[in-house]
Order: C-alpha cells, then structure tokens, then sequence
C-alpha cells in the first residue's frame, strides 16, 4: 500500500484538525483521513490512562492543554494553515477558551469550522450533556424502533452517534470544501446529531402517507411484524435474514422452505401474521445456518446468513470484494467505503497514534522553534510519547 502518501487520494492536501472527543468526532476525522487528509487529532496531554480512541487510523497525535493560554495561542496558529477545524464540544466550550468561529476565521477566512454536538448550537438543550440515546429519542425516531409490547431500544450508539453525527458532519466539510472551491471562503458547521439522524430517517417521515406505519409499533412491514422480513433462529443457534416483500422473491422464499404458497394464508394478510411466523421460525429450526445458505445462496429470495463480527470477513461475497482489511497489528475492520474508482480511500495500514506521538513533529512544520517547543513543554501545555523501540 505504498500510496497511502495521499497523493492520489480524493483529499490529499486536506489539512485537519481534529479536537480529540468521544466517537463521532474520531469517526468523521477517520473518514477524512481514509480518503487522504492530513489529519491531527489534538488530544489532551496524558494525565492517567485514557479513553483510547479507536479510530485514530490514518491520524497524527499532538498533546495540548487548551485550557492554558499558551495551548489555545498554539491552537490558534496551528488554525491559520488549517483547512477544517472538528471541535465536538458542548455550546459555548470553544468561545470560553477565545477559540470561537468570530476568532478563528478572522485569522483565516478559508477554515472550515465544524462543530459536532447532540444538540447543535441553539435552542433550550444546546447547553445539555447527552448520549446516543437521548438524540435518537429527540429526533423522534427511537419512538419507532422496537417489537411489540417491548419498549423501542436503540440499535447500540450506531444511530445518531456515527450515522446523523460522524458521517453526517463528515459530508457537511466535504460540501464546504467543495463549495470553497468557488467562493474561496470558508464557514462554521453546525452538525447536530438529533437533526442528523432525523434527516437520515426522512423516509420515515415521507412515507407515512403510504400507510407503512398505520399499526402499532412492531406490527408493521418493515419493522418486524410481517413474517417475510424478520430473523429466524436455526438448528445450531445461528440466524438467517428474511427480507422477501415483493411477491416474486416471497414466492421463492415460500418454495426454499418447502411449503406451498396456496396452502398458506395471502402474503399481505397482516391478521395471519403471527401464525406465519411461528410456523416459518419452525421449519428454520430443522437446519443448520450452513444448511440454509445452502438452499438460499442460489436463489432469489432475500435470504441471508447473519455474520458475526468473527465470520464476516470470511464470508466468500466480502472475501471477494476484499471488503474487510487487516492492519500492521493483525486488526480486521471494514474498508472504507464507498469505493471509488480512480481516488480510492487508501486507509493506513499502523497501528493507531499514541497520545502526543507527533507533537514536536507538527509543531515544527508550523514554524515553532525548538526553544518555543522546550518552553511549552517545560510549562506541561504540551506532552511528547515517543514509542518504546522494539529492542
């Protein structure tokens, strides 16, 4: 992978500054970094052990207090050759530390100001702490998720965390960027992850009128009521995802479970519903998983395994799209995606930086002297982590 230099990347020349904070920041600066940026994840110098992020790929570390006045002054510096600025901050954070968008973008009115929080920055909760759970409950989209009689539950903090917040801000700098190509002008970015994550559900929203949602929760088409959309448990304890809704995969669904389809109620008969089930659930517990990929796999019926984390990479469709990478400490994690062309993101293939592993390195290559670096780190407002020579 020798052109992870970036130079034949989508974002090569991108430069980033990533405040270090919890899981959707480090998303979108990874993002940026896979498809070429330079990014540097400004982290707090290492007091005790650390929440490690885990999705520092492809990122430079550099250890600095910006509670101090010599770390925001640094910050500052480092800003008037940046492209984009990631601050995940509550409201209010940035502009107490004489960082704020007012400040910075004077300085270079190219910078592209992103600020990734739960709630944005107005309006009665923009002060709140929050998690996942509590956006994805304000965008009115937890109401939705859910089987009946049970209370909606969030699908783990994938939701508004990393889809409405790490993705959604990482394509709000790439639209910026794009539209500093024309104006030459930089602006602030105000991704919050309750708009994020409702704008990611529009569909909800706009197919209300089609009657999709008319039951009760957990009694509708898509969100596990009807029979042929719905996970069925098989003889060894594995699973298999049924998504056979149009009338000609439901009629090779039918014929792959050895039944016939007139002596079953209509698909489209939701009174039937939980009686199909329990006799769908019925023949799937007679198979292996193995077994039904077998009668599945060359078939069009929307049927397919469910991979664990540990079997993914494996599976002969992601194995032939090399959709899964291993990295220099014999990690898997996915591609990133999506795959382009002639630019393809080209992820680095290190292990993640430690806390303040570059920071003399970035320092130097924004005009600070050694005296200044010496200074700073005497005064404790930045911190060095050079790793352990493997001897």
């Amino acid at each position: 992978r020798s052109g992870r230099s970036g130079l034949g990347m989508a974002l090569s020349g991108v430069r980033v500054l990533e405040l270090a904070g919890l899981a959707p920041a480090p998303l979108c600066g990874m993002i940026l970094a896979d498809f070429g940026a330079r990014v540097v994840r400004v982290d707090r110098p290492a007091r005790g052990p650390l929440a490690p992020d885990v999705q520092g790929r492809g990122k430079r570390s550099l250890a600095l207090d910006l509670k101090r006045p010599q770390g925001a002054a640094a910050l500052r510096r480092l800003c008037r050759a940046a492209d984009v600025l990631v601050e995940p901050f509550r409201h209010g954070v940035m502009e107490k530390l004489g960082l704020g968008p007012e400040v910075l973008l004077q300085e270079n009115p190219r910078l592209i100001y992103a600020r990734l929080t739960g709630f944005g920055q107005t309006g009665k909760y923009a002060k709140s702490a929050g998690h996942d759970i509590n956006y994805l409950a304000l965008s009115g989209v937890l109401s939705m998720l859910g089987r009946k009689d049970e209370n909606p539950y969030p699908p783990i903090n994938l939701l508004a965390d990393f889809a409405g917040g790490g993705v959604m801000c990482a394509m709000g700098i790439v639209i910026a960027l794009y539209e500093r190509t024309r104006s030459g002008r930089g602006q602030i970015i105000d991704a919050s992850m309750v708009e994020g994550v409702a704008y990611l559900s529009s569909f909800l929203w706009k197919s209300r009128s089609l009657g999709f949602w008319s039951r009760p929760r957990g009694e509708n088409l898509l969100d596990s009521g009807a029979p042929f959309y719905e996970i069925y448990r098989t003889s060894d304890g594995k699973f298999m995802a049924v998504g056979a809704l149009e009338p000609q995969f439901y009629a090779q669904f039918i014929k792959g479970l050895g039944l016939e389809s007139d002596e079953l109620p209509a698909q489209l008969s939701p009174s039937d519903w939980p009686k199909m089930k329990k006799k769908f659930a019925s023949i799937f517990a007679q198979k292996t998983q193995a077994e039904w990929c077998s009668i599945f796999d060359g078939i069009d019926a929307c049927v397919t395994p469910v991979l664990s984390l540990r079997d993914v990479a494996s599976h002969q469709h992601n194995k032939q799209r090399k959709s899964f990478i291993k990295n220099d400490q014999g990690e898997i994690s996915p591609r990133p995606a999506p795959l382009l062309s002639r630019t393809p993101a080209v992820p680095s293939c290190k292990r993640d930086p430690f806390i303040g592993e570059h920071t003399e390195e970035i320092l130097l290559e924004h005009g600070f002297t050694k005296q200044e670096i010496a200074k700073l780190h005497s005064d404790e407002v930045i911190g060095f982590r050079k790793p352990k020579a493997n001897l």
